[in-house]
């Protein structure tokens, strides 16, 4: 596909590729995966991932041509200039292994280090989430929008949990904003992946996520999402998010000053 291929027509394209590759990913799942050593449980992710891969290299490349891919999700700040593919190919990877239908296929383009499109496919319910820069997000070609909820109180609100082998201030700054939230909060969800929340964010499902550190493959699918479903992102103070900041929230307009207050105390 040429470069001058219109961004609509390559969110489009770029749907379908998700979507091959979450029926790769789809045939990989059932059973859960017995491993008995960290070494065979990696392979066993990167073998998912390397499933996906396969077919996502080879169509985006396609699309653009010019654009060079990042295939490790774990991988955080900013890019070099240019267009980049953040990929993750199995994002929920340790779910799918698990038996767990919480997982998926994504696919953002990234044009000078702000994120243009992006495409999230679900291969269990068939559902692909989409938004491009000023086009909105939708769902199967619907419009999202986030919660209207004003109040924290009334609000359902989630995290995603440190990754194995974190830094234990990081640790313990998850756990003590899980216990401002449940005092601040109607509800607070803890679970992985974090872009499933912020699909939910952008769906109005619920109110406000927030994470600590978090790569850009967790965060920038969702992010521009939320953003075009009219919800706020900064970092948990406040200040405008970068994919070096080291704190994310996203929240509805009329819950994240509260949120902002809850995680900064």
């Amino acid at each position: 596909m040429p470069e001058t291929t219109s961004d609509a027509d390559l969110l489009a394209q770029t749907a379908i590729a998700v979507q091959e590759a979450g029926a790769v990913l789809r045939e990989r799942y059932g059973d859960v995966v017995r491993y008995r050593t960290r070494e065979e449980l990696m392979d066993a992710l990167a073998a998912n991932d390397d499933a996906a891969l396969d077919v996502l290299r080879p169509r985006l490349t396609e699309l653009r041509p010019n654009a060079r891919l990042v295939e490790d999700e774990l991988a955080g700040g900013a890019l070099p200039s240019g267009e980049w593919w953040v990929l993750d190919p199995a994002e929920g990877n340790v779910n799918h292994l698990h038996a767990l239908p919480e997982w998926a296929v994504t696919a953002t383009l990234v044009r000078d280090n702000q994120p243009v499109l992006t495409a999230v496919h679900l291969p269990l319910t068939g559902e692909t989430y989409t938004a491009r820069v000023g086009a909105g997000a939708h769902l199967d070609g619907r419009p999202l929008r986030v919660s209207p909820t004003t109040d924290l109180d009334l609000s359902l609100v989630a995290t995603s949990q440190a990754r194995p082998d974190e830094d234990e201030d990081v640790v313990r700054r998850v756990g003590a904003s899980i216990t401002a939230m449940l005092f601040d909060a109607l509800v607070v969800r803890t679970s992985v992946p974090a872009t499933l929340h912020l699909l939910n964010l952008a769906a109005g499902r619920i109110d406000a996520f927030w994470q600590f550190a978090g790569a850009r493959a967790d965060l920038l699918p969702g992010a521009l999402l939320v953003t075009e479903a009219g919800g706020r992102i900064s970092d948990a103070e406040g200040r405008p998010w970068t994919p070096q900041s080291e704190s994310f929230l996203a929240a509805a307009p009329g819950v994240h000053s509260e949120a902002v207050t809850t995680l900064s105390r």
